[in-house]
């Protein structure tokens, strides 16, 4: 179980957010909404362990993340804004080095493997700076089908995807939610995703 208790976040002499109080078990999801400024991406950096809130607490399992250290960032899988491709690998090159820094080693069959069912196929091996930016987001978003980790922090994930890969990404993390996972993220789209237990936090 990941709990956040009474969570501020100031930037400067600027409160983004305050009192926030929640907790997601297995099976949930939990969708962080509001403008842009108000703290989203803030939150989940927190949510991390990339940075201290201002005042509250987060734990895991009734531990405090900061204290847990590696232990808890060895259970979460976490996915920024920006995509992390490098334009001067190849997907296949992207995805096998990334997925290596996350501790997870494959060989090139399986990076294939799961290139095509992100809809990559024939561009495994083309240089990422010739992929579209909906493109890159599906080599970025390959991860999650190689991690094994209890939590998933996504920062905007369906960002510059078109309707196809909507889906797609929705399918991955429903199938993640029935085996027990978490998911937290933010987006500005509306999509429904099956879950035991959705929580919808608002920042404003």
């Amino acid at each position: 179980m990941l709990q956040g208790n009474n969570l501020e976040c100031v930037r400067g002499d600027r409160v983004l957010f305050s009192g926030i109080n929640f907790s997601i078990e297995p099976g949930e999801l939990m969708q962080v909404r509001g403008p842009n400024g108000s703290g989203k991406t803030s939150l989940l950096r927190m949510l991390c362990g990339l940075t201290v809130p201002s005042s509250g607490e987060i734990s895991w399992n009734g531990s405090s993340i900061r204290s847990l250290g590696e232990d808890y960032f060895s259970v979460i899988t976490y996915l920024g804004h920006l995509s992390g491709v490098k334009d001067d690998l190849t997907a296949i090159e992207n995805l096998r080095i990334t997925s290596a820094l996350a501790g997870v080693a494959i060989d090139e069959k399986i990076a294939y493997e799961i290139l095509q069912k992100m809809g990559l196929e024939e561009r495994e091996t083309l240089l990422a700076k010739v992929l579209s930016q909906g493109q890159k987001r599906r080599v970025a978003l390959a991860r999650l089908l190689l991690v094994d980790t209890k939590l998933w922090i996504l920062d905007e994930p369906l960002t510059a995807l078109d309707v196809s890969a909507i889906e797609l990404i929705k399918n991955i993390i429903e199938q993640y939610l029935a085996q027990g996972g978490m998911v937290i993220l933010t987006t500005h789209q509306e999509i429904d995703i099956r879950a035991t237990v959705t929580h919808q936090l608002y920042l404003s």
